[in-house]
């Protein structure tokens, strides 16, 4: 039987300091089977070169005689996920094999990654072939809209966020007051909290305010966007409105005042609740912890953290990571590496974040390499955003061959670069004077269909316009750049990829109404 995967809460983030982690990124299933591992490198190593030469990648694809499994499948797919078109090819490829069909885990991490990419009518293929048509069965879920809910919100489409909403009645799926909360927390999570507060309140009569659903608009004012002004006022509002506001509520708001340096807010609303009787959480305590530290009360800090253990809630990662955080932006280096091992003799150990705290105090190339190699022993393997950290930190230290080095590490740690990578790399290089290695990495970012910043984008046809103006490349030929206006624009030819559907642009008719978007029916 196919397991559903289970639904995203809704609760305040805090407890990991607002992570703006996509709920439905791929992961890898660690796997440990030697000849699993071997077969998803070859076939990795064969999509790598999808971008060269797509059609010798497909031959090859086709005559590797490796068999299709879920656990390859997902893990394939967690390997390339930054690029659409070699995991769509895999994804079709794996899907034909003999013996072997897609489930519900697989579909849902291919239209993830499609959705990540604006590929959204391929999306809805697919989920038109999960429904199985006549004969099978459908193995469309409310999960999977909530997917495409997500995604669309991920690129601040409101209106087709909340067409698809609706769509759970095409899908003969009842809409309640949970999917109603899925809708606004994927709204507040990826900073649409305005429409989200709007879509609250021209809802009501359908789905009756209560805590929960102001809980989560309240954590997007406080933590997704940590706008103060906005917390304070939709705090009141609860209060004219009659909301109880529970422990989730009082969260938020010392989270916020605790990233609005506010540590006098915080301790007075961390007594008041206390004096209303609303009994504090894990997560209070860890935001209370973190604004004492952040505001140089260490020894206030660790008293709080005894309390805390007598009142029931022992410390975990989270409280220590409140702890290092703080005393490393600080500069109190030699306090935070005592937390940190008072952290492993608890039996602890250390998470991304906390690392990225430490890396963030360093100050040479030697010293970022061996925490690398010390955080790969250790069992916490980095993420993208680890190296766009570094490679940010190369950058502004003009250490260009180690930007290149970790470049190239990130590939062969089974990570393929995302749009901020690139974002980040060019601007990097642009910066440092690397014009022409700035112009390759913005080509291939736009060959595997990321959109360029603005920024990006500016910067980068003004180097075009300069270099024609000098005559040293034929930028019309090559770039596809018109001449003919005074301020010449470089626009992508995409004549090559014409005959590839994998890569022709996505067109939907749009209808506007009441301030939202929708497709027209």
């Amino acid at each position: 039987m196919v397991q559903v995967e289970k639904r995203g809460d809704h609760s305040d983030d805090s407890d990991s300091d607002n992570d703006e982690k996509d709920e439905d990124e791929l992961e890898g299933l660690g796997i440990k089977d030697e000849k699993l591992i071997q077969n998803v490198e070859i076939i990795v190593g064969i999509l790598s070169e999808f971008e060269s030469s797509a059609t010798e990648a497909k031959g090859k694809l086709e005559k590797c005689g490796i068999p299709s499994s879920r656990e390859l499948v997902l893990e394939v797919l967690s390997r390339v996920r930054n690029d659409w078109t070699a995991a769509f090819t895999f994804f079709l490829w794996a899907g034909k094999q003999e013996g072997y069909s897609h489930s519900v885990r697989e579909y849902h991490s291919m239209i993830s990654i499609l959705g990540k990419m604006r590929k959204f009518d391929t999306a809805w293929n697919l989920i038109n072939e999960m429904r199985g048509g006549k004969v099978g069965p459908s193995l469309v879920s409310p999960q999977t809209l909530l997917i495409m809910i997500r995604k669309y919100c991920a690129v601040h489409d409101v209106g087709k966020a909340i067409n698809t909403f609706y769509a759970h009645k095409q899908f003969n799926f009842e809409i309640g007051i949970e999917e109603f909360q899925d809708l606004l927390s994927a709204l507040c999570r990826y900073k649409n909290v305005e429409a989200a507060e709007h879509f609250l309140f021209c809802n009501e009569k359908a789905y009756p305010l209560n805590t929960k659903s102001f809980n989560i608009i309240l954590n997007g004012w406080c933590n997704m966007l940590v706008n103060l002004g906005q917390a304070k006022r939709f705090w009141r509002l609860m209060g004219k409105k009659g909301i109880v506001r529970d422990t989730v509520s009082f969260s938020s708001m010392i989270s916020c005042y605790s990233k609005a340096s506010n540590l006098h807010e915080v301790l007075k609303l961390f007594n008041r609740m206390k004096h209303l009787g609303v009994s504090p959480d894990r997560k209070v305590y860890n935001a209370v912890i973190y604004a004492l530290a952040k505001g140089k009360h260490v020894k206030e800090a660790f008293d709080l953290m005894k309390t805390m253990e007598e009142k029931g809630f022992k410390p975990n990662v989270v409280t220590y990571n409140s702890l290092i955080k703080p005393l490393c932006k600080g500069h109190r280096v030699e306090e935070a590496k005592v937390v940190f091992d008072e952290m492993l003799q608890m039996g602890f150990s250390p998470t991304i974040r906390t690392y990225h705290a430490f890396f963030g105090i360093l100050k040479t190339g030697e010293e970022v390499f061996e925490l690398l190699e010390k955080m790969k022993n250790a069992g916490c393997h980095p993420v993208n955003d680890t190296y766009i950290m570094l490679i940010r930190k190369f950058c502004r230290w003009h250490q260009i061959e180690n930007v290149f080095k970790l470049w190239s590490e990130m590939s062969e740690n089974g990570l393929s670069p995302d749009r901020s990578s690139y974002i980040v790399l060019i601007h990097g290089l642009f910066l440092n004077g690397k014009l022409e290695e700035a112009w390759k990495y913005y080509e291939e970012m736009k060959e595997k269909g990321f959109l360029p910043e603005p920024k990006t984008e500016e910067m980068l046809q003004a180097f075009a316009s300069a270099r024609q103006t000098a005559g040293t490349l034929d930028f019309n030929n090559q770039t596809g750049l018109d001449s003919s206006k005074k301020n010449p624009k470089v626009v992508l030819n995409t004549s090559s990829y014409e005959k590839d559907f994998l890569k022709l642009p996505e067109t939907r008719k749009v209808t506007r109404e009441k301030g939202f978007s929708f497709w027209e029916k």
